[in-house]
């Protein structure tokens, strides 16, 4: 059996995918939690280093599913692992060996970036940047959980990329506030995968949890 396993972006953690883990009952899904994320100022390698590590503890084929900055930490850390089947990169940054998510940026913070100047990073309203969309009483649970991020882990540049070597799904969102939806066309085009475009906001696991789950069925299939 294939095991699935999302990848949670900057400022959340796996609590995100819950919604979308109730919608794929009888498969085996696994999250992971990226430390630069609310814990240690941790940059991008030692997040790809968590999700190394939790694909290698599968004995069998993968999907990985990631989300926002969680696509770089895919990126950087599942190439040359053979039982990676699929990646699902959900409205994410796919980015190249080279490059880091500020440069993929324009290489200056966007204004709704609070930047610390204590190596952490927050977000000037979340809601409207993250949740448009997004039911109310889910917003506010949300909002609640939402932790600093490290800035390293948005300056460390890439040392390689999975999506030259792996198949791959590009979940487009036409109605995201932080990652505009040309720059994820451009991505998505660039990885030469399949290309899916849904009508949400950057936070469809919470918005479409169902839709989601779809899109990772399918890459499941693809995968075979």
């Amino acid at each position: 059996m294939t095991t699935i396993i999302l990848v949670h972006g900057a400022w959340h953690t796996s609590w995100c995918w819950e919604s979308v883990r109730s919608e794929l009952s009888g498969f085996e899904v696994r999250t992971v939690d990226l430390p630069s994320v609310g814990a240690v100022p941790a940059g991008l390698q030692e997040d790809a280093a968590v999700l190394r590590k939790a694909v290698q503890d599968v004995d069998g084929p993968v999907v990985v599913v990631a989300h926002s900055y969680g696509g770089a930490v895919a990126s950087e850390a599942l190439a040359g692992l053979e039982n990676v089947k699929h990646i699902g990169y959900l409205c994410a940054f796919a980015l190249d060996a080279g490059e880091s998510l500020l440069g993929a940026v324009g290489g200056v913070a966007p204004e709704w970036w609070n930047i610390k100047g204590d190596g952490w990073i927050t977000v000037t309203d979340p809601a409207s940047v993250f949740y448009n969309g997004v039911p109310a009483e889910v917003t506010g649970e949300a909002l609640k959980n939402l932790r600093p991020q490290s800035e390293a882990a948005f300056t460390e540049e890439l040392s390689g990329a999975a999506w030259q070597e792996i198949p791959t799904t590009y979940i487009v969102c036409s109605q995201d506030q932080a990652i505009p939806p040309f720059a994820q066309r451009q991505m998505a085009a660039r990885t030469g995968g399949t290309v899916r475009e849904i009508d949400t906001s950057h936070s469809p696991f919470l918005s479409h949890p169902a839709v989601v789950a779809g899109l990772v069925r399918e890459m499941v299939a693809s995968a075979g």
